[in-house]
């Protein structure tokens, strides 16, 4: 009878939060036992446990009452996993089944980790075959393949930086995936740098700093995302170094994310700033046409198997590649939101459609970058003053920037050269074209001045 109520109540909910959500968190539960109003589920870890509760828990009390139960709220017990016997030929076992994250517990066990599982859970979306490689991520992309092999590399840490949506996360998350189909036996750890903060503050707190060091320095792989949120908490910095050292001193691979490079974190300390500078470090440039198209491509093609009835006319993608150039996440929920769009006005996907649904998104991303904003931001980094960068002095730290700004101006906004000319101080459209090609003969020398471009590049599109 509880097989069958919990059958139900778990399938309803497979068909409300998707597949991937209830492989990942659902289907690992069982239903022990219901009685007195309460719902008794085993899971395989405490971790996992507390996750549902917080996320789905509202959700399962309500489809185990259109079963037919009289529950009021949900208990969780820690319940190991068991591994069946070898499954037959075309059958899945139990084990293969269950989520990455409660096979990981197991294997962390052993390390001390027991049933509370410090990482965090790993989206399966992100892997590897998801990735769409292109030239702004294609060293990125390399590098992450070569650590997902599980073979000791010449580079330790790799440290990924950039913006928001270009990839970063996604990175780290098959890093993850593949090293734990690759090589089971290892530890992996992913986790955002305020999840290692959290966790060395409480470990101070309750007095369990030995544990903590055996925990994080125990592991195969540690993979930090976002490391810029410890800059500035002195104490967890402090941690962090030694327990980096441990364990390059162990030779273990270390995998670090950050928005912007290492020499960039402010109130990083410099002995960190310089550990990770000691690896690999990637810039995930903007995505350019060719692979917002492709990412939308791929996308499009997921979607397509989830709305076979819809119909997408040519051209909707290519628009939305060109005008949406903000970043990935932003255009991948767009087209999410014109392919539910169209699946609930029961209309062909046309240009016509995309132009009516996404409106807010095509609006912002339509802003325009000026020359006069780019001089400002320019001024602001090279710390000189505005009216320098118009006026006629011509020495290096004033007449670079302006080139700089000039650079910018050409290939960020739709002002001639002649326009472009006039707007810094009255100069010739020969002038500004030297300039625009001078900057060009540096980037590709000097990589200081190629990162300095992109900064700005970045935040002025942002």
């Amino acid at each position: 009878m509880q097989e069958d109520t919990w059958g139900t109540a778990s399938e309803a909910l497979r068909k409300k939060i998707g597949q991937n959500n209830y492989t990942t968190w659902i289907e690992p539960l069982k239903l022990l036992e219901i009685s007195e109003g309460r719902a008794v589920l085993a899971a395989p870890t405490r971790f996992l446990g507390d996750w549902v509760q917080r996320n789905f828990g509202e959700q399962i009390l309500a489809e185990l009452r259109a079963a037919g139960v009289e529950v009021g709220r949900l208990e969780y017990r820690v319940a190991a996993l068991r591994r069946d016997p070898q499954p037959a030929a075309g059958k899945t076992s139990a084990a293969s089944c269950a989520p990455a994250d409660a096979a990981e517990t197991q294997r962390g066990a052993a390390a001390g980790w027991d049933d509370d599982m410090p990482g965090a859970p790993l989206d399966p979306r992100f892997t590897f075959d998801s990735f769409v490689v292109g030239k702004p991520n294609q060293l990125a992309h390399a590098a992450a393949r070569r650590v997902a092999e599980g073979r000791e590399v010449t580079f330790n840490p790799l440290f990924l930086y950039g913006g928001v949506g270009l990839g970063k996360t996604h990175l780290m998350h098959a890093i993850a995936h593949e090293l734990r189909t690759r090589r089971p036996e290892m530890t992996v750890l992913y986790l955002s740098a305020e999840q290692f903060m959290y966790r060395f503050i409480r470990a101070l707190r309750e007095q369990q700093m030995i544990d903590f060091k055996q925990l994080f320095r125990s592991v195969d792989v540690l993979m930090v995302d976002d490391v810029q949120f410890i800059a500035g908490k002195e104490s967890t910095q402090e941690e962090f170094f030694h327990t980096f050292n441990a364990l390059v001193d162990q030779h273990k691979q270390i995998v670090i994310s950050a928005d912007r490079a290492p020499g960039e974190i402010k109130d990083l300390e410099e002995r960190i700033r310089s550990r990770l500078q000691c690896g690999l470090v990637v810039d995930l440039h903007p995505a350019d046409y060719e692979l917002r198209l492709g990412i939308l491509q791929k996308k499009a093609e997921t979607y397509r198997r989830q709305y076979p009835e819809l119909q997408l006319a040519q051209g909707v993608l290519e628009f939305l590649a060109h005008r949406i150039t903000s970043n990935v996440r932003v255009l991948e929920g767009a087209l999410m939101r014109l392919f539910a769009f169209a699946s609930l006005v029961g209309r062909e996907i046309t240009l016509g459609l995309a132009q009516e649904c996404l409106t807010d998104i095509l609006r912002a991303s339509d802003r325009k970058v000026t020359v006069e904003e780019i001089q400002r931001r320019v001024a602001e980094h090279y710390n000189i003053r505005l009216s320098d960068m118009i006026g006629p002095k011509r020495v290096r730290a004033i007449a670079r920037p302006r080139q700089v700004a000039m650079y910018l101006a050409k290939h960020l906004t739709s002002r001639s050269l002649p326009d472009i000319g006039r707007r810094f101080g009255g100069r010739d459209h020969t002038t500004v074209m030297h300039g625009v090609r001078r900057i060009e003969e540096l980037m590709a020398a000097d990589s200081q001045l190629a990162e300095d471009v992109e900064l700005l590049r970045r935040a002025l599109e942002g």
